[in-house]
């Protein structure tokens, strides 16, 4: 499928801003770090999760553990994506038993990711709360999901794609949008 470009709408520094914005939103809302948790649904989700954990600590001065959740098996739309699914796995190095879980991923659409990570999660334990920190909220939900901690609310039509790239992952921090 051919993509065109309509718009940028992050830069690295917008990127960095918005990332340390929701980091201290984190720290207010749960009155510091004690307890807290980010787990990254994979795959840009981790980065995210990364960039949350390394300002937590800079503003904290201790360590906030991170993990990665895999939610293919938990997909709803597993049979139509691909008929051998790659499975990356799940690492949480952490119980998360009683913890506050902020889940981490890099655009809020339909909600149905959220809600498979949320089902993935439930397996390794019973948190004690699960929060959701997303980079973009685009809107178009199909379940009752709602971010507790938004980057950056950016309206679209469902024929847009929003494009977010890390450093780590695609060698630049951008976030575009294209029209197919």
């Amino acid at each position: 499928m051919q993509m065109t470009l309509k718009s940028r709408i992050m830069d690295k520094d917008q990127m960095e801003r918005s990332t340390h914005r929701m980091a201290h939103e984190i720290l207010e809302q749960n009155r510091g770090s004690a307890n807290i948790c980010l787990v990254g649904i994979r795959s840009r989700g981790v980065p995210l999760a990364d960039r949350l954990s390394r300002y937590l600590r800079l503003i904290e001065e201790r360590e906030i553990p991170v993990g990665v959740i895999d939610i293919t098996l938990y997909r709803d739309d597993l049979s139509t994506i691909a008929r051998q699914p790659v499975i990356k796995g799940s690492q949480l190095d952490f119980n998360i038993e009683g913890a506050t879980v902020v889940l981490v991923d890099d655009v809020l659409y339909t909600g149905r990711t959220v809600r498979a990570a949320i089902d993935a999660l439930m397996d390794f334990g019973r948190p004690n709360q699960i929060q959701l920190a997303v980079l973009i909220d685009r809107g178009h939900r199909e379940l009752p999901i709602k971010a507790d901690y938004v980057g950056k609310n950016v309206p679209t039509s469902k024929e847009e794609i929003i494009k977010v790239e890390f450093e780590e992952t695609d060698g630049q921090d951008q976030v575009s949008i294209y029209v197919a």
